[in-house]
């Protein structure tokens, strides 16, 4: 039986009386790659926020590797071992997309951004770059400044930032948002490939049920302010429940 590496327990959260959703419950499996879906406000990137330490829950307990996360600060959290990659990507656009890395590799060693130095100095930290660079397939713009790449670049730097801090858990939010159809489809096969070689457990958010059905191995879909259903693609695009209140003609 699969270890979770993530076990969500009674969940809730609401904004000034607002539910956002109740009662959520589900486990993560070490390895795993997963979707969650749903319709516009139905709370999966507040999940996100709530998962990885931005927001804190009203009620219920966030188990990552055993221990429950629940109040503590954003940076902590990704020093136990999970990150994320935004929609709107997180990255330092007047910076080169070497330095990204780089200094992405430099805060996880040291903890903070204070003691920085000229990171030249180190040709292990710059080589351990350039491996990153190479796997998100940007190691021929690393001295390039990040902010003039284009959009789909900048969404693989963001993913390259991530992996930089050597996650077991990697969240993904709307990893191909914006993207020209041959971009999204050339970054739906880096995530598959990057899952296929790190060996790191997955979760992302998306639109797209091509991709979605494409790739996951489960499908979770939040609905009616609760967690709708969960299971493998070909249950979930059958679910008569999540046709009617998502999918529709989709399927």
């Amino acid at each position: 039986m699969a270890t979770p590496i993530l076990s969500i327990e009674n969940l809730s959260k609401s904004f000034e009386g607002n539910q956002i959703f109740s009662n959520v419950s589900f486990s993560v499996d070490q390895g795993e790659l997963s979707a969650i879906i749903g319709p516009n406000g139905a709370g999966k990137t507040t999940l996100f926020n709530l998962i990885t330490g931005a927001l804190v829950p009203d009620e219920g307990k966030i188990i990552f590797q055993g221990r429950n996360i629940v109040g503590m600060e954003p940076f902590d959290i990704v020093r136990l071992g999970m990150a994320r990659a935004f929609q709107r990507t997180n990255i330092f656009p007047k910076m080169t997309v070497l330095e990204n890395i780089v200094i992405t590799i430099i805060t996880r060693l040291k903890g903070n951004l204070r003691f920085v130095k000229p990171w030249n100095s180190s040709r292990k930290i710059e080589r351990q770059a350039f491996g990153i660079l190479e796997s998100v397939g940007l190691a021929d713009k690393a001295h390039q400044l990040s902010g003039t790449l284009a959009h789909g670049n900048q969404k693989r730097l963001d993913i390259g930032v991530a992996l930089a801090l050597e996650p077991k858990l990697l969240l993904l939010d709307e990893p191909v948002a914006g993207m020209s159809p041959d971009e999204r489809w050339e970054t739906v096969e880096l995530i598959k490939e990057l899952w296929n070689e790190m060996s790191i457990t997955m979760v992302f958010i998306e639109h797209d049920m091509d991709i979605v059905f494409g790739i996951s191995q489960k499908v979770r879909v939040l609905c009616y302010k609760s967690l709708l259903a969960q299971g493998p693609p070909s249950e979930i695009s059958a679910n008569k429940q999540v046709i009617e209140a998502y999918l529709g003609e989709e399927v």
